[in-house]
């Protein structure tokens, strides 16, 4: 058990003597699991899920409920309380505000979303709403899945664009092999909104490609 360790190594005193950023990921990660089993305390649990996610936060980042559940010692709850955390840290890296978020290149869009997209094991497209002066109004998840042009429809896009009085909108989605090349699927949605957004008079400015570590513009390769 923790409490069998020494009072000042036990992670909640650390925190509480010398600070939250002194605890190792483990032992972050026993703090939100609080209690472990009869063979495993909390930071031991903590060691046992790092090792299942080859000791990388981008894998970590990406767990399902129900990969925890696999892990001994890991129910439902704890499960919760740790996708509740990294949901939190997620949110945390695209504050400040998004209204206060102005869009000048593709690289402040792969900066606000990258948390949000790229450990996703499934694509996700969502469409961002910009005012006259490039400043994120909104931005809204589109669809979830393979993307195809049934799924990302025009009018929902648009429709969401009207209502927010958006000046202009911008695409982004994520690829979850990590490659970026456009698929044929990309290029004809792209296509499309762009060819709507001339008629309704709300212009899209870019549709963003994110990959690992990588992403394609275009905009940047003059597809738009």
């Amino acid at each position: 058990m923790i409490k069998k360790l020494p009072y000042l190594e036990q992670p909640r005193e650390k925190i509480l003597n010398h600070g939250v950023d002194v605890l190792s990921t483990s032992e972050l990660l026993a703090v939100l699991l609080r209690t472990g089993t009869r063979h495993h305390n909390a930071i031991d649990l903590g060691n046992i899920l790092m090792r299942k996610c080859g000791e990388d936060l981008t894998e970590l980042s990406s767990i399902t409920l129900e990969e925890l559940c696999l892990i001994d010692g890991i129910g439902e709850s704890k499960a919760c309380q740790i996708l509740a955390a990294i949901e939190l840290g997620k949110r945390l890296k695209q504050s400040p505000l998004v209204r206060k978020t102005k869009i000048t290149s593709p690289n402040d869009v792969v900066a606000f979303f990258s948390a949000e997209l790229s450990s996703e094991r499934v694509e996700k497209f969502i469409a961002v709403f910009l005012n006259t002066k490039n400043e994120m109004l909104a931005w809204e998840v589109i669809s979830i899945g393979s993307l195809n042009a049934s799924i990302v429809h025009p009018r929902e896009v648009f429709n969401r664009a009207i209502k927010r009085s958006a000046a202009s909108i911008l695409a982004v989605h994520n690829h979850p092999s990590g490659h970026v090349e456009p698929s044929r699927e990309d290029i004809n949605i792209t296509k499309r909104l762009s060819e709507v957004g001339q008629i309704v008079g709300i212009p899209m400015v870019d549709h963003i490609i994110i990959g690992k570590d990588k992403y394609y513009s275009f905009k940047e390769q003059n597809q738009l």
